[in-house]
């Protein structure tokens, strides 16, 4: 399972007070603490449904999607 804040797929769809305020926190914290791993890969700095599903894919998991939104965060399930 992976909690993520909720958020569109579109910037369009994200421009809202809560959507900015994340991208706020995101663009601040969460985007360069990735970008400083060895790795440094980063999801963008607020991301939907399709871009994590695609990652869990893209790991080996056969199946991953949206289980449940809450009014802040989307709960994504993955199974193998």
């Amino acid at each position: 399972m992976i909690v993520e804040p909720l958020a569109a797929d579109r910037l369009e769809d994200n421009l809202k007070p809560v959507g900015r305020m994340y991208y706020a926190f995101s663009t601040s914290i969460s985007v360069p603490a990735s970008l400083s791993q060895e790795v440094g890969a980063t999801l963008r700095a607020q991301v939907g449904q399709t871009r994590p599903i695609e990652l869990l894919r893209e790991a080996g998991l056969s199946y991953g999607q949206c289980a449940t939104e809450a009014p802040f965060n989307m709960l994504i399930e993955a199974r193998a």
